[in-house]
């Protein structure tokens, strides 16, 4: 009969219905997150009876909480400062929904995070100047919220970077010269803000760069004759902006280039003859 019980209780733990066991601490952290958001009216809401591995979009490994994908769920209200007892947390999206408030500093804290989605809400204030310490953060995604103030210049420390989109928020400030310790970004998307200055020769070194959206801000001088470096190029963006002088004619040569916009620029002169298979090709004011 012992034995009997003994198999039955190695088995329970090995069922998908056995409760995982994660701090209470972790819990209450995700209780906060569902009563400041306003849980009862999301989309999809939790059984707070049933075990956390249950509740939709909360991904539960070891007996801590690894990932939150609420996305599209009708969050409505900030994120609570408890987020950052969620010391495990390795990717969050929370995109899509009516999030208000600011970034909570507490959410730097968590340095096992890889992505950070909060695109397409209502964020405001100021990017946690302490975002650096996310050494392993990889997507930092912010885009059509309304974000401002600069770049903190901690962002150039999270040298693992590889999609950098905060476009669409009101951002303003320039691009610091410290953009070359980002060597792995990607995507480089800050189009749709107030930034200004010149763009830093040092973007050139970005070499697996496949989007630069810088359009509509208040950029201004020569574009650099160093983005012609950037080989793996697919889409160039830096129409609305205030550039003066002429774009290089070897910038034709970026052998991926397929959306190139310059148009709306003032002053610039380019030649409209280009021998790389472009797609889609505006040069001219509209």
């Amino acid at each position: 009969m012992k034995k009997l019980a003994l198999t039955f209780a190695f088995l329970l733990a090995l069922s998908p219905i056995a409760y995982s066991q994660i701090s209470d601490l972790e819990k209450s952290a995700l209780l906060d997150l569902y009563k400041s958001t306003k849980g009862t009216t999301w989309n999809i809401n939790w059984d707070l009876t049933k075990d956390v591995a249950s509740w939709n979009g909360i991904t539960v490994e070891n007996n801590t909480v690894t990932e939150i994908n609420l996305s599209m769920n009708n969050l409505t209200g900030p994120i609570p400062a408890t987020i950052g007892n969620l010391t495990s947390l390795r990717h969050l999206n929370l995109g899509f929904n009516k999030i208000s408030g600011i970034i909570p500093a507490e959410l730097a804290t968590i340095e096992s995070l890889v992505t950070i989605q909060l695109f397409m809400n209502q964020l405001g204030g100021e990017i946690p100047s302490a975002i650096g310490n996310l050494t392993n953060l990889k997507e930092l995604v912010l885009f059509n919220n309304f974000l401002e103030g600069n770049l903190p210049q901690s962002v150039y420390d999270i040298t693992n970077l590889e999609i950098l989109q905060l476009s669409s928020n009101k951002l303003t400030g320039a691009i610091s010269p410290s953009i070359k310790n980002l060597s792995h970004l990607k995507t480089l998307s800050l189009f749709d803000n107030a930034m200004n200055g010149i763009l830093p020769p040092q973007i050139g070194s970005l070499s697996n760069l496949t989007e630069l959206s810088l359009a509509n801000n208040s950029f201004e001088g020569t574009i650099p004759t160093e983005i012609n470096q950037l080989l793996k190029l697919e889409t160039l963006l830096l129409f609305n902006n205030k550039f003066t002088g002429k774009i290089s004619p070897s910038i034709q040569n970026l052998p991926k280039l397929l959306n190139f916009e310059f148009n709306n620029l003032n002053e610039v002169e380019v030649s409209s003859t280009f021998t790389n298979p472009l797609t889609q090709v505006s040069l001219m004011p509209q």
